[in-house]
């Protein structure tokens, strides 16, 4: 847990930017418009307590505002859970089973399980929740190689379309009973009261039975963004979950505790594959080694991305850190690599006959901490003796000429899927496939990744990641990192999740 004096940096909305949304997970709701200033409060004591929007309803699968879906945490539980490594844990399903062909999965329910008004959990209501969420924005890009869910005797089982040994971690979706109001659910605390007298309090059906640090947590209610920074400076509320980076964050001030915790959004630098210097595999190989990934996740953004240099987020045990370490920021690789591809280096500049390796990179211009990632990607390009130039566009402007393959490099991000599936970024006709890859010993890793199982998941990760070193269709600078803001020094172990800002919250020391 380290310490961080913030100070306020203006008004702004609080929001996951996901610039390229085909792949991955939806864009995350917002909380509010847009806040005015206030002036820095002088922070008091005061009891642990959570923020909520009631006008924006808490329905923690269709609902819109991320900070009522976080107090989801609390209420509702899936047939897993993710953990930091994003390794998904038994909750809901106690076994499940696969058919040979890895395309038939039959999970088991927990017995004994109900929700906070006694009613037991069946398979019926867990199949409604799923095809709830397949259909709606914050989870639906999930359910693209689902063909059908169907609910059996103490069981729901699963067809896929293709095979897919990750399918666990798509299933944390919360699980819930519908009332025609706020749904109930399975997990340690129900949502009680009404108006400005919303509280959290002890489910006195839950399965696990854990003690828990509370048994009430009252709800401070939230109109808009300005009242949430207000909220926190003041104590009023004890946390606050935000993206540091984000286009447009939230200022907070005075001095408050922060606990990273990692996601799957993922920096990347895109690659025209289809025409100019980069439709050499050997001139993409090359550029990997010309991103200097630890400055951008170290100093440009503080701290609050973790660098690599492949799309599998360096906390999971898929991560091939061997190869990773093969791939580190080199001057001198990136020569030897363009060497290899034919290129000859005259004058400080590398040309090919009468060709000379010179690249346009284009970026977003509407968030900073991006903007200052480009620079200082085309600053390493420079420094390597590739003629490199920085566009800054509008978003609009910026889609356009992705879709027209209008750049040489393109800087994207992208919150992937739990499972990491690639598919959009590396197949024909993929929806963030801007630069026109196309590789088949490529996608035939990728599907051997995704269809193996057991030891074989990282032997296939670690060939897949070795086909997109070796033949890049994109480089990866970094995975982001979101953020806890905690005002109470004595809270400790908090194990904050992508997907759960309250996960395992029975351990959680509050302190006071």
């Amino acid at each position: 847990m380290n310490k961080h004096l913030f100070s306020r940096l203006g008004a702004a909305v609080l929001a996951l930017c996901l610039l390229l949304t085909g792949c991955g997970e939806p864009q995350e709701p917002v909380d509010s418009p847009t806040p005015s200033p206030t002036a820095t409060p002088t922070p008091v004591a005061a009891e642990f307590a959570l923020a909520c929007y009631p006008d924006a309803g808490f329905h923690p699968i269709t609902g819109t505002n991320r900070t009522n879906l976080s107090l989801g945490g609390l209420i509702y539980e899936g047939l897993f859970a993710l953990d930091q490594t994003f390794t998904p844990v038994e909750t809901l399903c106690s076994a499940y089973t696969t058919s040979a062909d890895g395309l038939t999965w039959t999970f088991t329910l927990r017995p004994g399980v109900t929700f906070s008004d006694g009613t037991p959990l069946s398979a019926g209501q867990v199949v409604s929740s799923l095809e709830l969420a397949r259909g709606s924005t914050l989870y639906g890009a999930r359910f693209g190689g689902i063909a059908s869910i169907a609910a059996g005797e103490g069981s729901v089982t699963i067809t896929l379309s293709q095979p897919n040994s990750s399918l666990p971690a798509l299933l944390d979706i919360p699980i819930v009973l519908e009332t025609g109001g706020t749904p109930l659910g399975t997990g340690p605390y129900v949502l009680s009261g009404s108006g400005e007298g919303y509280a959290l309090t002890r489910n006195p059906s839950w399965w696990r039975g854990e003690p828990l640090p509370r048994s009430t947590i009252p709800l401070r209610t939230i109109q808009e963004a300005d009242d949430l920074i207000h909220a926190f400076d003041t104590r009023e509320i004890s946390l606050v979950a935000t993206d540091l980076t984000a286009t447009g964050a939230m200022g907070f001030s005075g001095t408050f505790n922060t606990v990273d915790y990692p996601t799957t959004t993922m920096l990347y630098v895109g690659f025209n594959a289809s025409s100019g210097p980069c439709a050499n595999a050997g001139v993409r190989k090359a550029l990997l080694y010309a991103l200097d990934r630890e400055t951008i996740a170290t100093s440009l953004y503080s701290r609050h991305a973790v660098a690599a240099p492949l799309p599998i987020h360096p906390a999971s045990s898929l991560y091939p850190a061997a190869l990773a370490d093969t791939l580190n920021h080199s001057p001198q690789e990136v020569a030897d690599t363009l060497t290899a591809a034919g290129w000859t280096q005259n004058n400080g500049v590398w040309v090919n006959g009468r060709q000379t390796l010179s690249v346009e990179l284009v970026v977003s211009a509407e968030n900073q901490d991006r903007l200052a990632a480009a620079d200082r990607i085309v600053k390493d390009l420079r420094d390597a003796g590739v003629q490199a130039t920085l566009t800054k566009l509008n978003w609009t402007d910026y889609l356009s000429a992705l879709e027209r393959k209008d750049f040489d490099l393109y800087l994207g991000e992208v919150r992937l899927t739990a499972d990491f599936d690639l598919t959009a970024l590396l197949t024909p006709g993929g929806a963030l496939n801007y630069g026109g890859y196309n590789n088949p010993d490529t996608v035939q890793k990728l599907n051997t990744f995704r269809a193996s199982t057991g030891e074989g998941r990282g032997w296939g990760a670690k060939e897949l990641c070795q086909q997109l070193a070796d033949d890049p269709p994109f480089g990866v600078i970094c995975f982001k990192n979101w953020s806890l803001l905690t005002q109470w020094s004595g809270m400790t172990n908090l194990t904050p999740t992508q997907q759960n800002l309250f996960y395992q919250f029975w351990a959680w020391d509050l302190g006071g």
